[in-house]
């Protein structure tokens, strides 16, 4: 049946806005008790209530006890049924696809490896067959997908969809990655870099969730930042905000794959740090540079401290620029723990400015290599129109 339209102003329009407000928050947030709900609306803790017995009758709201500061609390999301996301994050070595309910609980994950110089088509398509294998192993079909969120190693143009400097990711460069993967599995999808979605991932549910701005400095084969402030990412005019791989440290270095000379990627990256290592000592991969430093290798362990190093130098412009409250450490190379963050952390309190509250805290990623993908799905459930399909018809 069709929803029946209310005159705005009234106050049935009130009532509806105010219930995809509350939606909205939970869209955003995952699950917050009714208190938070009410902070995060602006809705009086009446009016709230209301909502809630109203959208948990209707199916659209699930809700449970849990107990914060010692009190009973009514804990709220969005009912798990309602359908079904994927995230999905292609780094520049390996593939990880997620599909999440409406509360972000996971269901169902995969990854595999990439080769190096992977192209669009080649691997879209051979998304787009895992995706209807993991759905089909859910019991669904993909068309049964409310959306799709994209995580690409390279700052995406939000105008065009593409990414926003071509020679950062060869193979994708002038493509319109959502419409290309979108035409192939008949459903939406939105992209944004991997770095953005780290960082969305842990603002949202992570080691960011308190802090009223972070940063999440993805370290892999690749370096970027993905900048939070209030709770929203910070992309720039053309997407390109938070490229601090392509930071210079040394003006006289070697030619990065970005055409400029030396690059923080050029001295932190996974690439730069397998170069420096002979053949014979197999480190193809950072997984085998992260075993080697775990097993107690002097090298290995110099190599990952001397990239902290020169990462902490590049946090500390980030810092005096955009005096965010944490910083977040994740991607491949974060694994290697206090090796990496204790020289990033030494390095950040030589050179950044420090303000009344001291110089920011520095953390690893809750999320782990999954950050990205989490962030992908976040941002496909942003753009679910949840409210406006189930919302009850009422005047």
């Amino acid at each position: 049946m069709a929803r029946r339209r209310v005159p705005p102003g009234s106050q049935a329009s009130l009532r509806e806005a105010n219930r995809v407000r509350l939606v909205e928050a939970l869209k955003r947030h995952g699950r917050l008790t009714q208190v938070e709900l009410a902070g995060s609306t602006g809705l009086s803790p009446a009016t709230v209530s209301n909502i809630v017995k109203e959208l948990t009758a209707s199916g659209l709201l699930h809700t449970s006890f849990t107990s914060r500061s010692g009190r009973r609390a009514t804990l709220v999301s969005l009912a798990g049924n309602l359908g079904l996301v994927a995230g999905v994050h292609f780094s520049s070595r390996q593939l990880r696809i997620a599909i999440a309910d409406a509360t972000r609980t996971v269901v169902a994950q995969t990854s595999l490896p990439l080769p190096l110089d992977h192209r669009h088509d080649a691997e879209l398509d051979r998304l787009s067959l895992l995706l209807g294998d993991m759905m089909e192993s859910l019991g669904s079909s993909i068309g049964d997908l409310l959306g799709v969120g994209l995580a690409l190693p390279a700052p995406i143009d939000p105008h065009t969809g593409m990414v926003a400097t071509p020679d950062l990711l060869r193979g994708w460069a002038g493509v319109d990655v959502a419409e290309s993967l979108s035409a192939r599995i008949g459903r939406p999808v939105h992209v944004d870099s991997e770095a953005n979605l780290g960082g969305l991932a842990e603002a949202r549910e992570g080691a960011g969730r308190e802090a009223a701005a972070s940063v999440y400095i993805r370290v892999g084969h690749t370096i970027g930042a993905g900048i939070v402030v209030g709770g929203d990412l910070f992309r720039g005019v053309n997407g390109m905000a938070g490229q601090v791989g392509h930071v210079t440290i040394d003006e006289n270095g070697p030619i990065c794959r970005c055409s400029n000379r030396g690059c923080l990627e050029m001295y932190a990256g996974g690439p730069a740090l397998l170069s420096l290592f002979p053949p014979e000592a197999g480190m193809q991969r950072l997984g085998d540079l992260l075993q080697a430093a775990e097993e107690g290798d002097g090298s290995s362990r110099r190599v990952i401290a001397d990239a902290g190093r020169h990462l902490g130098i590049a946090a500390a412009s980030l810092c005096n620029l955009f005096d965010p409250e944490l910083i977040i450490v994740g991607g491949d190379l974060a694994q290697a723990g206090e090796i990496l963050i204790s020289p990033l952390r030494h390095s950040l309190e030589r050179a950044a400015l420090a303000g009344p509250g001291g110089l920011p805290e520095i953390v690893a990623a809750s999320f782990g290599e999954w950050a990205e993908a989490r962030g992908a799905i976040a941002m496909a459930l942003d753009h679910v129109s949840v409210g406006a399909r189930s919302l009850p018809n009422t005047a």
